[in-house]
Order: C-alpha cells, then sequence, then structure tokens
C-alpha cells in the first residue's frame, strides 16, 4: 500500500472487530518497526510490553476512561519508560553495541563518557521526560507500520496509570506507563471510520523560512 494512502485511511479506531486477530507475522512485522525506531543516543529507555492476553486485557479495561477499544482490540502495546538508566543498564547498551559491531567495549570509552555527562546532567524528573518522548516515537512508528500493513490502531493516554502499572507487575520506582497503543481491525459498527479526515491544510500547517 502507498504510504500516503495508507496514512488517509488511518484513523483512532473507537470499536474494534473482536472476532478479527492481527496474524503472527503481521505483528512481528509491526514490532520490528518499533524495534528500529529512531532513540535518542540509541538508549531505547522503555519496553514495549506486548499484551494478547484475553484475560490481562479485561483486567485492564478498566484501568482506561474509554474502554471500548481495549475490550475488543487485538493486541495492546503500552509502552512502559524508564524512570533512570542506571550503570548495568548503560553496561549492557555498551556491550551489546561491542558484540553486534564486533569491536572491543574499549572503542566506546568517548561515546560513553559523552553519555554519561548527558546523563548526570539531568534530574531523575528530566529523564523521565525525555523517555517518555523517546516511547512517542516508538509510538509514532509502530503506529506507521501498522498501517501499511492494514492493520487499524488506536494510540490511547487516557488511562490510570497506576491501576496499569499494578496489573503489568510494573515497579513504579523504576518504570511509569507512557502511551498505549490498540491494534486490530475496526468493526463494521465503528460509524467514525466513514467521516471524512480533516487536518489543517498545508498553508495553516507549514511554514517556509
Amino acid at each position: 500500500m502507498d504510504y500516503l494512502e495508507a496514512l488517509q485511511k488511518r484513523y483512532s479506531v473507537k470499536k474494534f472487530d473482536k472476532g478479527k486477530k492481527v496474524p503472527p507475522e503481521i505483528l512481528e512485522n509491526i514490532l520490528e518497526a518499533g524495534r528500529l525506531s529512531a532513540s535518542s543516543m540509541g538508549l531505547q529507555p522503555y519496553e514495549i510490553y506486548v499484551v494478547e492476553s484475553d484475560e490481562v486485557k479485561q483486567q485492564l479495561i478498566s484501568s482506561f476512561h474509554n474502554p471500548s477499544q481495549i475490550s475488543t482490540c487485538s493486541h495492546l502495546l503500552v509502552m512502559v519508560s524508564k524512570n533512570g538508566l542506571g550503570d548495568e543498564y548503560v553496561d549492557n547498551y555498551f556491550k551489546h553495541i561491542s558484540d553486534t559491531r564486533e569491536i572491543p567495549v574499549e572503542n566506546l570509552d568517548l561515546f560513553r563518557k559523552n553519555i554519561n555527562l548527558q546523563m548526570d546532567a539531568l534530574t531523575n524528573e528530566q529523564i523521565m521526560d525525555w523517555a517518555e518522548k523517546q516511547s512517542y516515537i516508538v509510538l509514532g512508528n509502530l503506529m506507521f507500520a501498522a498501517a501499511l500493513e492494514n492493520v487499524d490502531t488506536c494510540p490511547m493516554e487516557g488511562f490510570n496509570g497506576k491501576s496499569m502499572g499494578e496489573i503489568l507487575n510494573i515497579d513504579p520506582e523504576k518504570e511509569k506507563v507512557s502511551v498505549a497503543l490498540a491494534l486490530g481491525y475496526r468493526s463494521e459498527e465503528d460509524h467514525f471510520q466513514n467521516l471524512k479526515k480533516v487536518r489543517k491544510p498545508e498553508g495553516k500547517l507549514f511554514k517556509f523560512i
């Protein structure tokens, strides 16, 4: 599918067809797009929880202000941001670079020093803000990939993060739910799909200088 055509068709689904599941191979492609997403310094300060269990989705329904999507979606992706990056996390990151590129980890000392300087200059609150912004970059990639795969989505911020964290066993001292993305196929009962997409015209959105 042409990418502009896919974006034109894409909209935030209000109700999914509960009887349709995203095939494993297509889900794998969408998740791979998230894995390959741009990330500041490559640190990927987040995890993506892939909720496919109907039992867990049922438990999560009460955490959302609008439960329609959660109760009908095929999968729910939950972006969980890190509150901070400890030495162990950064150590593992550089070991992974070393293994992947087959270079001594010592060759990365300058890069490691640069990361340490940047992280040390931030408060925990600033690190969380940065990590949440990174998770939204992933969100955009996941939505775009899903659109190209002809899979419908709905990004969701209206939830109780504390109750979601408890259900997903997230340590609030270390992590925080940033945003969620419901995946599936739109229901014929979702009449919003027939409305024309409304976006700013080019003249009001882009400023060339």
